[in-house]
Protein backbone atom coordinates (compact mmCIF):
# COMPACT_ATOMS: atom_id res chain seq x y z
CA UNK A 1 0.00 0.00 0.00
CA UNK A 2 1.11 3.55 -0.69
CA UNK A 3 0.03 6.03 1.97
CA UNK A 4 0.38 9.65 0.84
CA UNK A 5 0.20 12.25 3.55
CA UNK A 6 -0.99 15.76 2.71
CA UNK A 7 -1.45 19.05 4.49
CA UNK A 8 0.04 22.43 5.15
CA UNK A 9 3.39 22.79 6.90
CA UNK A 10 2.95 22.64 10.66
CA UNK A 11 -0.45 20.93 10.52
CA UNK A 12 0.92 17.70 11.99
CA UNK A 13 1.22 15.37 9.01
CA UNK A 14 4.82 14.36 9.78
CA UNK A 15 3.83 13.39 13.33
CA UNK A 16 1.00 11.22 11.99
CA UNK A 17 3.27 9.77 9.28
CA UNK A 18 5.95 8.84 11.81
CA UNK A 19 3.48 7.25 14.20
CA UNK A 20 1.85 5.29 11.38
CA UNK A 21 5.27 4.19 10.14
CA UNK A 22 6.11 2.81 13.56
CA UNK A 23 2.75 1.02 13.90
CA UNK A 24 2.87 -0.45 10.38
CA UNK A 25 6.63 -1.04 10.24
CA UNK A 26 6.56 0.98 7.02
CA UNK A 27 9.27 3.40 5.95
CA UNK A 28 8.39 7.09 5.78
CA UNK A 29 9.79 8.96 2.78
CA UNK A 30 9.73 12.67 3.56
CA UNK A 31 10.23 15.33 0.90
CA UNK A 32 11.67 18.06 3.18
CA UNK A 33 14.86 16.21 4.22
CA UNK A 34 15.42 15.21 0.59
CA UNK A 35 15.25 18.82 -0.55
CA UNK A 36 17.54 19.94 2.28
CA UNK A 37 20.05 17.22 1.29
CA UNK A 38 20.09 18.59 -2.26
CA UNK A 39 20.99 22.03 -0.94
CA UNK A 40 23.71 20.59 1.30
CA UNK A 41 25.09 18.78 -1.74
CA UNK A 42 25.47 22.09 -3.53
CA UNK A 43 22.35 22.24 -5.69
CA UNK A 44 21.42 25.92 -5.83
CA UNK A 45 18.25 26.99 -4.06
CA UNK A 46 17.12 28.80 -7.20
CA UNK A 47 16.82 25.44 -8.95
CA UNK A 48 13.52 23.48 -8.87
CA UNK A 49 14.58 21.45 -5.84
CA UNK A 50 11.00 21.20 -4.54
CA UNK A 51 9.92 19.34 -7.67
CA UNK A 52 13.14 17.35 -7.70
CA UNK A 53 12.55 16.26 -4.09
CA UNK A 54 9.14 14.87 -5.06
CA UNK A 55 10.77 12.95 -7.94
CA UNK A 56 13.45 11.54 -5.64
CA UNK A 57 10.80 10.60 -3.06
CA UNK A 58 8.89 8.82 -5.82
CA UNK A 59 12.02 6.86 -6.81
CA UNK A 60 12.62 5.79 -3.20
CA UNK A 61 8.95 4.85 -2.71
CA UNK A 62 9.07 2.95 -6.02
CA UNK A 63 11.94 0.86 -4.70
CA UNK A 64 10.13 0.11 -1.44
CA UNK A 65 6.93 -0.88 -3.25
CA UNK A 66 9.02 -3.00 -5.62
CA UNK A 67 10.15 -5.04 -2.61
CA UNK A 68 6.53 -5.72 -1.72
CA UNK A 69 6.44 -3.36 1.27
CA UNK A 70 4.09 -0.54 2.13
CA UNK A 71 5.47 3.00 2.17
CA UNK A 72 4.35 6.34 3.58
CA UNK A 73 5.14 9.53 1.65
CA UNK A 74 5.25 12.68 3.78
CA UNK A 75 4.72 15.79 1.65
CA UNK A 76 2.44 18.80 1.38
CA UNK A 77 0.82 17.39 -1.80
CA UNK A 78 -1.04 20.66 -2.34
CA UNK A 79 -1.64 20.28 -6.06
CA UNK A 80 -3.37 17.65 -8.17
CA UNK A 81 -0.15 16.89 -10.11
CA UNK A 82 1.57 15.79 -6.89
CA UNK A 83 -1.38 13.65 -5.87
CA UNK A 84 -1.53 12.16 -9.37
CA UNK A 85 2.14 11.24 -9.08
CA UNK A 86 1.37 8.97 -6.12
CA UNK A 87 -1.71 7.48 -7.80
CA UNK A 88 0.37 6.64 -10.88
CA UNK A 89 3.08 5.05 -8.76
CA UNK A 90 0.55 2.91 -6.91
CA UNK A 91 -1.09 1.92 -10.20
CA UNK A 92 2.27 0.82 -11.63
CA UNK A 93 2.68 -1.51 -8.65
CA UNK A 94 -0.93 -2.65 -8.51
CA UNK A 95 -1.34 -1.46 -4.93
CA UNK A 96 -3.90 0.85 -3.37
CA UNK A 97 -3.02 4.46 -2.65
CA UNK A 98 -4.57 6.08 0.40
CA UNK A 99 -4.42 9.82 0.96
CA UNK A 100 -4.46 11.15 4.49
CA UNK A 101 -4.79 14.91 4.86
CA UNK A 102 -4.00 16.49 8.21
CA UNK A 103 -5.62 19.85 8.87
CA UNK A 104 -5.39 22.27 11.75
CA UNK A 105 -8.63 24.28 11.63
CA UNK A 106 -7.60 26.75 14.35
CA UNK A 107 -5.19 29.25 12.75
CA UNK A 108 -3.89 30.43 16.12
CA UNK A 109 -2.93 26.90 17.16
CA UNK A 110 -1.57 26.12 13.69
CA UNK A 111 0.64 29.20 13.69
CA UNK A 112 1.88 28.47 17.22
CA UNK A 113 2.77 24.90 16.23
CA UNK A 114 4.55 26.06 13.09
CA UNK A 115 6.55 28.76 14.85
CA UNK A 116 7.52 26.58 17.81
CA UNK A 117 8.57 23.44 15.97
CA UNK A 118 12.16 22.48 15.39
CA UNK A 119 12.62 19.45 13.19
CA UNK A 120 16.40 19.86 13.08
CA UNK A 121 16.68 19.14 9.37
CA UNK A 122 20.14 20.44 8.55
CA UNK A 123 19.98 23.24 6.00
CA UNK A 124 16.19 23.59 6.06
CA UNK A 125 14.64 26.71 7.53
CA UNK A 126 11.10 26.28 8.76
CA UNK A 127 8.55 28.09 6.58
CA UNK A 128 7.07 31.30 7.87
CA UNK A 129 3.38 31.73 8.63
CA UNK A 130 3.15 33.93 5.53
CA UNK A 131 4.44 31.04 3.38
CA UNK A 132 1.85 28.72 4.93
CA UNK A 133 -0.91 31.25 4.26
CA UNK A 134 0.21 31.45 0.62
CA UNK A 135 0.16 27.66 0.33
CA UNK A 136 -3.33 27.61 1.83
CA UNK A 137 -4.50 29.81 -1.05
CA UNK A 138 -2.89 27.48 -3.61
CA UNK A 139 -4.06 24.22 -2.00
CA UNK A 140 -6.17 22.52 -4.67
CA UNK A 141 -9.52 21.00 -3.83
CA UNK A 142 -9.62 17.22 -3.81
CA UNK A 143 -11.01 15.19 -6.67
CA UNK A 144 -10.78 11.81 -4.96
CA UNK A 145 -11.31 10.17 -1.60
CA UNK A 146 -9.12 10.83 1.38
CA UNK A 147 -9.15 10.60 5.13
CA UNK A 148 -9.08 14.01 6.81
CA UNK A 149 -7.62 14.14 10.31
CA UNK A 150 -8.12 17.13 12.59
CA UNK A 151 -4.82 18.01 14.26
CA UNK A 152 -6.71 19.40 17.24
CA UNK A 153 -7.41 15.76 18.13
CA UNK A 154 -4.62 13.99 20.01
CA UNK A 155 -2.08 12.09 17.96
CA UNK A 156 -2.89 8.62 19.32
CA UNK A 157 -6.59 9.03 18.48
CA UNK A 158 -5.76 10.26 14.97
CA UNK A 159 -3.41 7.31 14.44
CA UNK A 160 -6.13 4.90 15.60
CA UNK A 161 -8.61 6.44 13.14
CA UNK A 162 -6.03 6.24 10.36
CA UNK A 163 -5.23 2.59 11.10
CA UNK A 164 -8.93 1.71 11.04
CA UNK A 165 -9.34 3.57 7.73
CA UNK A 166 -6.28 1.83 6.25
CA UNK A 167 -7.49 -1.62 7.29
CA UNK A 168 -10.88 -0.96 5.65
CA UNK A 169 -9.20 0.35 2.48
CA UNK A 170 -6.36 -2.09 1.98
Amino acid sequence: MLIAMAGLPGAGKSSVAGALGRKLSAPVVSVDPIEAAMWRAGVARDQPTGLAAYVVAEAVADGVLGMGQSVIVDAVNAVEAARGQWQSLADRHGVPVVFIEVVCPDPVVHRRRLESRSRAIEGLAEPTWEVVEGLREEFASWAGDRLVLDAMTDLSSNVAVALEFLSATG
